[in-house]
């Protein structure tokens, strides 16, 4: 299965996970009155809006470059990551404002905990399962989007053993105020969640530098080539694009090298460098040394 198909899948598998644990525990949840399965379900409800989002713009990121788009489309995936951000923190504040205004105004009901505490559990062992299976696919493609999913998964699983852990409580003692408690706590991570994902899609929307142990990789590449084939590196640059990786170099090699020697240096560190960065696309421009250089003649 190549990448592509392996983000779409695990998008889609996304989807469909959570469409059903959403029904489960929006059924739970109004059957019982619990607002932290409720907070939950909703919780579930950004997740798998989210992860429709994911799936359709891993798809129209992995067009290739056309006239309207020549460097590609891998800036949907950012924006993609910007978009689910937005969507779990305003599902965040929903879930916040409900228990604040439901612990200022309790409304005392009974319900029986049981079910519930049977939904969190499965939905916590499900989200595990898929989560771990999203994050090892973003790992592999350097995808934001799929990552983002699986992080809105990661949370998941914390907001829902939050929750068991509150049904258990109030199994135990009675109190039905601790589900309003519980739900509150949900709502405050989710919110974090929304900050942490947003923020990570604006870097890659303002094309921030790659991460420094990426950075570090190229620099010590370069330097295994400094004064031999290269000169000096004068300049560079780096960004990303959805998955891809994108470098810009300007080297100094020696002023009589051939056009045909120079050509061959930057093919190799093109090699090197996307060889040791998975998804990396290296642009090289080759300026000649000083006059004053005088290891050009002793060399070419």
């Amino acid at each position: 299965m190549d990448t592509t198909n392996e983000k779409q899948f695990g998008a889609f598998l996304s989807v469909c996970s959570n469409a059903l644990l959403i029904t489960i525990k929006l059924t739970v949840g109004f059957f019982t009155g619990s607002l932290s399965i409720i907070s939950e379900a909703l919780h579930s409800l950004s997740d798998i809006a989210a992860s429709f989002i994911a799936f359709v713009m891993v798809k129209k990121s992995s067009k290739p470059a056309d006239d309207d788009h020549p460097f590609g489309h891998g800036k949907y995936e950012e924006l993609s990551g910007f978009l689910e951000g937005g969507l779990i923190f305003a599902i965040a504040l929903f879930i916040l404002y409900s228990a604040v205004k439901k612990f200022i105004h309790p409304q005392p009901f009974e319900f029986e905990p049981l079910w519930g505490i049977i939904v969190m559990a499965v939905s916590v062992i499900v989200n595990i399962f898929v989560s771990t299976y999203l994050f090892k696919i973003g790992q592999k493609t350097n995808s934001i989007a799929i990552t983002a999913d699986a992080e809105h998964l990661k949370t998941d699983v914390l907001s829902s053993m939050a929750v068991l852990v509150g049904l258990l409580m109030v199994k135990i003692t009675g109190l039905s105020v601790i589900d309003t408690i519980f739900a509150f706590l949900v709502g405050l991570i989710i919110a974090v969640t929304g900050i942490k994902v947003t923020f990570s899609a604006v870097k890659g929307l303002l094309d921030e530098a790659l991460p420094q142990e990426d950075l570090d990789i190229i620099k010590g590449i370069l330097d295994n080539h400094l004064n031999k084939d290269v000169v000096d590196v004068r300049f560079s640059k780096t960004r990303k694009s959805g998955s891809e990786k994108l470098i810009e170099l300007v080297i100094t090699v020696h002023k009589n090298m051939t056009v045909g020697m120079g050509h061959e240096i930057c093919n190799k560190l093109e090699k090197e460098i996307e060889a040791a960065l998975n998804g990396a696309s290296v642009f090289i421009h080759i300026e000649p040394c000083a006059d004053e250089c005088t290891g050009c003649k002793d060399k070419y």
